[in-house]
């Protein structure tokens, strides 16, 4: 039987405070942006899909489908080393990330928007037009207010995901939670503990986050 020798005097909020909570806030402030900045950009992405414009249609489909093909570790590295080359100056691991995950996840919010977009009945949208709203009004008044609703159960799961991945932007150095967690284990020489920590705190925080969207999914279903 394997004996990993536990330490659980480890497990302390001095811990936490001295190294996660610094970490805990650089996640959840990706997280926020990233949503934020996605959200805005994707939307975007999925009326220039459903514009009926191929000039629209073309980039936004190539930019798309192009981000959600590559693993998003690489794209994090690609911003990290190849953005300075460009601009001919470093911009640091934290903005490289920021800018990364809005880039990143504007692709897969897209292409929840456009399928909230399309369940909106098409009467709805004559409707306005008979009216006299132009596209962007119809958009702006009708259609987008309940594409927001009805996909926010699904917005919210990936947001839910994307907080999950902020782990990865310890390939470029940014001080992340899992990093504070990291750091911790290798100054009180208790990698293991550390890495338990993180897992443990991870869960809490996402299967808390994933009964929310439950009851809020249950919420909306009511409500229509």
């Amino acid at each position: 039987m394997v004996n990993l020798n536990i330490d659980w005097s480890f497990f302390t909020w001095d811990l936490f405070s001295s190294f996660v909570l610094k970490g805990l806030y650089f996640s959840v402030t990706l997280t926020v942006i990233a949503t934020l900045g996605g959200v805005a950009l994707g939307t975007v992405l999925a009326l220039m899909r459903l514009s009926g414009k191929k000039w629209l249609d073309l980039p936004a489909t190539i930019y798309v489908n192009g981000m959600r093909s590559i693993p998003l570790v690489m794209v994090i590295l690609w911003f990290f080393l190849l953005v300075p080359m460009i601009i001919g100056r470093p911009i640091g691991a934290e903005a490289s990330a920021i800018i990364t995950f809005v880039a990143f996840e504007a692709a897969y919010f897209s292409e929840i928007m456009r399928a909230g977009i399309q369940s909106i009945s098409r009467g709805q949208v004559f409707a306005g037009q008979a009216l006299g709203m132009t596209y962007g009004q119809n958009m702006k008044l009708v259609v987008l207010p309940q594409a927001f609703r009805n996909m926010l159960p699904v917005l919210l799961t990936q947001t839910i995901i994307l907080f999950q991945d902020t782990s990865l932007v310890y390939a470029i150095g940014a001080y992340d939670m899992l990093k504070g967690f990291e750091i911790a284990g290798k100054n009180y020489g208790r990698p293991i503990e550390a890495y338990l920590a993180a897992a443990v705190v991870y869960f809490v925080l996402c299967y808390a986050l994933s009964w929310l969207v439950k009851r809020l999914h249950k919420k909306i279903a009511i409500i229509r």
